[in-house]
C-alpha cells in the first residue's frame, strides 16, 4: 500500500436504532495503482454492536422478502446527508417493516466496496469513483448503481496568505482524501487542465498532492503541512472556520452546476434475490430527500444529530450552515456526469478503458418515483440490459 495512503476503516453499528451520452464500450483493464487494489490487503475491519433496537416496528409489520435484516452502509459526511437523515428519522426502518435495518459507517470508498463484495453490507451510499473502480475491477459483476443522493458539496479551500489566486496553487501542497477517490480524481483533472503535471500515484509534480484522511486534514492545515485541500463537506467548511478561503467550488466546473458526489449502490446478488428490500430502501431514500426539501432546517439538524451520534461531536453552526447549503440532495444519479468522471480517471492514469455498460439499474428507483408521483430518472445509456 502506498506510504501516503491512510488505511481505511469503518464502524459498524449493527442495530436499527435511530442513530445510526455515450457509454464507454471498450475492454476493461484496471491499473494496479487503483486504491481498491491497494486497500484489499489492508482489510476494512468492523465492530459489531448488538444493542437492541431503539426504533419501534409498527404493529403487524411484515418482513421484507423474508429477510431478518438489511445491512446499509454510508459515510459520516454531509454529502451522505440522505443516509444520515434516513437513519436519524427512522425512514429506513419504517420502509423495511419487521426486517431489521443494520448500519455500517465507513471512512473510505474502497473499504465499502470490499464490504459489499464480502456481503458485510447489502446496499450503501458511496462516491462515484469507488463505484466505478469496483465495477470495472469485477468486470461488471459485483454492483449496480440504483439511485442518486447528492450533488456538489466539494471545494478547493486554501491558506489565503500562501495562495491568493488559482495560479498560485502551482508549487503548493494540496490535500485530497485518498488516492483515486472522487475528490482526488477531480483535483488531478483540474490540475491537468491548468497545464500542470503531477504523477497520479505518488502525488509529486507541479503541485504536491497529499492524500490525507478528512479527519486529519484540518490539523494538517493548522500545522502548515498542507497549503489547502480539495475536499467534501463538512471538511471544507471546517477549514474555512480555521481561516482558510474557498478558492473554487467544484460545482462551478460542471454544466448546470450539477455533478454526482454520492450514489446508492447494491450488490447484484442482493438486487436479484431481494428486489422488494431494495425498493424499500430506495423508498426510504426518496422519503428522506422529500423531507430534506420540505424542511431543510429540520433535516440539517437531523443530519447533525446523526453525525454527533457517529463521531461524538456535533458540527458548530459556522461549519454546518455553509456546508449544508452547498449540497443539493437529489434522487437523480446524474449518470452523464459519472461517465465524465470516469473519463477524468482515465486521463489521470487511474483507469484504462473502463466499460461502464450496465453499471446502472434504475428500474427499482423509477418504480418508487412513479408511485410517489415524482419524475423518473435516466441512466445515460449505461443501464443494465
Amino acid at each position: 500500500m502506498p506510504a501516503n495512503l491512510p488505511q481505511s476503516g469503518l464502524r459498524s453499528t449493527g442495530s436499527v436504532r435511530a442513530t445510526r451520452s455515450g457509454a464507454f464500450r471498450r475492454g476493461v483493464t484496471v491499473l494496479a495503482a487503483l486504491p481498491l487494489l491497494a486497500l484489499a490487503a489492508c482489510g476494512y475491519g468492523s465492530k459489531s454492536d448488538d444493542t437492541p433496537s431503539a426504533q419501534k416496528v409498527a404493529a403487524g409489520a411484515q418482513k421484507i422478502d423474508g429477510l431478518d435484516s438489511v445491512k446499509i452502509g454510508y459515510f459520516g459526511n454531509l454529502t451522505h446527508g440522505t443516509a444520515l437523515v434516513g437513519v436519524n428519522k427512522g425512514y429506513f426502518q419504517k420502509a423495511l417493516g419487521a426486517t431489521e435495518a443494520k448500519y455500517q459507517v465507513f471512512n473510505a470508498g474502497p473499504s465499502e466496496i470490499e464490504a459489499l463484495n464480502s456481503g458485510a453490507i447489502d446496499i450503501g451510499w458511496i462516491g462515484p469513483s469507488p463505484a466505478i473502480n469496483g465495477y470495472t475491477k469485477s468486470k461488471g459483476k459485483n454492483l449496480r448503481i440504483v439511485g442518486g443522493s447528492a450533488s456538489g458539496g466539494v471545494k478547493l479551500v486554501v491558506n489565503p496568505e500562501k495562495i491568493k489566486s488559482l495560479k498560485d496553487v502551482k508549487g503548493k501542497k494540496i490535500a485530497t482524501p485518498q488516492l483515486g477517490n472522487t475528490q482526488d480524481v477531480a483535483f488531478l483533472n483540474w490540475v491537468a487542465e491548468q497545464g500542470w503535471k503531477v504523477d497520479a500515484e505518488s502525488g509529486k509534480g507541479d503541485v504536491s498532492v497529499v492524500r490525507t484522511d478528512n479527519k486529519v486534514t484540518p490539523d494538517a492545515y493548522k500545522s502548515g503541512s498542507v497549503d489547502g485541500a480539495w475536499v467534501p463537506e463538512p471538511t471544507a467548511s471546517k477549514l474555512v472556520a480555521e481561516g482558510a478561503k474557498v478558492l473554487l467550488d467544484e460545482s462551478d466546473l460542471w454544466p448546470d452546476k450539477k455533478f454526482v458526489i454520492t450514489n446508492i449502490i447494491v450488490s447484484q446478488k442482493f438486487l436479484k434475490e431481494h428486489p422488494k428490500a431494495v425498493e424499500a430502501v430506495l423508498k426510504a431514500s426518496v422519503d428522506a430527500n422529500k423531507y430534506i426539501k420540505a424542511d431543510p432546517e429540520g433535516a440539517k439538524a437531523a443530519a447533525n444529530a446523526q453525525l454527533k451520534e457517529e463521531t461524538g461531536k456535533a458540527l458548530p453552526a459556522k461549519v454546518l450552515d455553509p456546508a449544508w447549503k452547498s449540497i443539493q440532495f437529489t434522487n437523480d444519479p446524474l449518470a452523464a456526469t459519472l461517465n465524465t468522471e470516469a473519463q477524468h480517471a482515465v486521463k489521470a492514469g487511474l483507469l484504462k478503458n473502463p466499460l461502464l455498460d450496465g453499471i446502472y439499474d434504475l428500474a427499482p428507483l423509477n418504480k418508487v418515483l412513479s408511485a410517489a408521483g415524482e419524475s423518473t430518472v435516466d441512466d445515460a445509456g449505461l443501464g443494465a440490459k
